[in-house]
């Protein structure tokens, strides 16, 4: 089923694959292979809310059905639909008092994260939500190397915002690992990633207290 962006392009979703601080062993993925990256993030959320570790969801997608087909009185198959607005980054929520916004990102390539993968009305979310105090980051997957990284917003950005001044159109993996944050896929949850913004928050600068009363 073909979606549409507001301007009438075609949408491309990201789908399928698998993905320096060393945050849970590295164990094998027996039980998980053939998971999209968005299935393991729903399933380690859902993870989470069970046990009141954090309360984290996926966004709703804004559509607007155009096209419906009724092959039987009981089913209805949507066949065209557009987005009403551009969407702004896929899973938010709350973790210990914290205010958690991101996105996943995958990608084939071995050696860096192509910075096509994201949209300027995404970087613009991130960007008023890092102003806010709110925790932001993207879940990035290279697939042919299986690796899982936790990416802070605000280097992103920085790449982003540069590469429009003759920067580079990706992001280094060595980058990616230096500055960001590696998982380690678990049984439960599958993504750990709540690990990685434990560390994350020992060493941010943000106060828990800029979260209340304002």
């Amino acid at each position: 089923m073909p979606f549409h962006y507001p301007n009438g392009s075609l949408y491309h979703h990201d789908a399928k694959a698998r993905p320096k601080k060393q945050l849970v062993s590295s164990r094998t993925r027996f039980d998980n292979r053939g998971m999209s990256l968005e299935e393991e993030i729903n399933e380690s959320n859902q993870y989470y809310r069970a046990r009141d570790i954090a309360v984290i969801y996926k966004k709703p997608i804004p559509l607007q059905i155009v096209k419906v087909d009724y092959p039987k009185r009981s089913a209805a198959v949507i066949k065209e639909a557009y987005f009403r607005r551009p969407s702004t980054t896929d899973y938010n929520g709350v973790y210990q008092g914290y205010y958690l916004d991101f996105e996943a990102k995958e990608t084939k390539n071995k050696a860096s994260f192509p910075l096509k993968n994201f949209h300027q009305h995404q970087i613009d979310h991130m960007r008023r939500c890092l102003r806010q105090a709110g925790i932001c980051f993207v879940i990035v997957r290279f697939v042919s190397l299986d690796r899982l990284f936790v990416y802070p917003a605000s280097p992103l950005i920085t790449y982003w915002d540069q590469q429009t001044n003759g920067g580079r159109k990706s992001i280094p993996l060595n980058e990616i690992s230096a500055t960001g944050f590696e998982v380690h896929y678990a049984l439960k949850p599958r993504i750990p990633y709540l690990k990685a913004i434990d560390q994350l928050l020992a060493t941010s600068t943000i106060d828990k207290g800029d979260h209340h009363g304002q």
